[in-house]
């Protein structure tokens, strides 16, 4: 078995041609620049871009068949230099069923079915073009059609206040929307971690993935995971998402869910950090209040003996995160140790320190091991660094 890392929610912002994809995404997101960033610059074996279905990103994959720059794997996925792409989809469900909007993430193992499942989905869609668009069908025909296809289902971010499963507080029970059975993992999102979850009692029997949700190339891998797999391709990630055969997420890495910008809640009119009881703001005396992902959780918390041993989830603050790393600093780490990766993982402080003041060393060292001090996030902005 071998180590490897993994982030499997990326956004492709423009087509090749500037045809809009992911309308809020960088117009630098596109097929080979996300290929390209993910492989020589971020270091991560395995990524899921999930914007495939759209036909113009299609044709691009294809075309980089033709040329030899993708090859497709036996096993399912898609090969870049030292990387794999394991092609998927975000869709957006809102029925009479689940009140939504409730986002989903899909992946499938060729460019063969990810073309069948566009096709299909486009009969139940209005813009098949672009990204996170919502689905004409309830989420559990749309289970099976994945299921049919041989595909993995995971429920996006699921605790944020827009757009997620749980969120809006509706929802007591992933039953209410989706077939338990047909769940292959849980993504836990950006203001939350493996912790904080784990006295949702109906959570406890899936895989929870951690990704960085990717609006432009600097977010690639701010969230990720460490996947044991004998070999990166589609069936292997499979075989981990269930842990199967030795296959298994053997850590989770991202944000101090502090940090994450819905982590409190606040009022959505000025900003107040408000308690979790709140319905009126202090401050301006606003009734708009966006209810934070910590007090979610603690609602659908229940008290059991939690005995299922999850992998650790380490608090990570992306290098991009932390102060006195620009653009010059980033670049001269990059020259000296080649990937993200490495410098997050494989890279001493003694090291560093022949590249980088001892004080920006420090502080990666502190950074990749979750010890910095933070100001707490909210309401859509994310938390802060704080230095000493």
């Amino acid at each position: 078995m071998k180590e490897f890392y993994a982030d499997l929610h990326i956004h492709n912002g423009r087509t090749s041609n500037g045809r809009a994809v992911k309308i809020t995404g960088s117009k630098t997101l596109t097929l080979a620049r996300i290929l390209e960033t993910a492989s020589a610059r971020k270091g991560l074996d395995i990524i899921g871009i999930i914007d495939c279905h759209s036909p113009e990103v299609i044709d691009e994959m294809v075309k980089m068949i033709d040329q030899g720059e993708l090859k497709e794997l036996s096993k399912g996925g898609l090969r870049y230099q030292e990387t794999t792409l394991i092609l998927g989809t975000e869709i957006e469900i809102y029925d009479q069923c689940c009140h939504g909007p409730i986002h989903v993430l899909v992946y499938f193992p060729t460019l063969m079915l990810m073309k069948q499942f566009s096709n299909w989905m486009s009969q139940h869609m209005k813009n098949i073009h672009l990204s996170s668009q919502r689905i004409y069908c309830d989420g559990r025909t749309l289970q099976q059609k994945v299921h049919e296809l041989k595909g993995i289902f995971i429920p996006a971010h699921v605790f944020t206040p827009f757009k997620s499963l749980f969120g809006k507080g509706v929802r007591s029970s992933l039953a209410e929307v989706f077939d338990p059975q047909l769940i292959d993992a849980i993504e836990l999102g950006l203001s939350s971690d493996t912790n904080m979850v784990s006295h949702i009692k109906e959570l406890q029997a899936y895989t929870f993935v951690s990704n960085s949700d990717a609006h432009s190339l600097g977010k690639l891998a701010r969230e990720y995971q460490r996947l044991q797999l004998a070999e990166a391709n589609f069936a292997e990630l499979k075989m981990a998402l269930h842990e199967q055969q030795g296959r298994m997420v053997t850590a989770n890495y991202g944000l101090n869910p502090l940090l994450g910008k819905y982590h409190r809640t606040v009022c959505a009119k000025c900003g107040e950090q408000l308690g979790d009881e709140a319905t009126l703001c202090t401050n301006c005396k606003s009734t708009q209040i966006i209810k934070g992902v910590a007090t979610r959780i603690q609602e659908l918390s229940e008290d059991f003996q939690n005995e299922r041993n999850r992998p650790p989830y380490i608090h990570q603050i992306p290098l991009d995160f932390i102060p006195g790393i620009g653009p010059k600093t980033m670049e001269r780490l990059i020259e000296a140790f080649d990937t993200e990766m490495n410098i997050l993982h494989r890279v001493t402080i003694e090291q560093l320190e022949q590249v980088v003041p001892y004080k920006i060393a420090k502080l990666i060292e502190l950074a990749r091991t979750g010890q910095l001090a933070i100001e707490i996030g909210g309401g859509g902005i994310y938390g802060k660094i704080q230095i000493e």
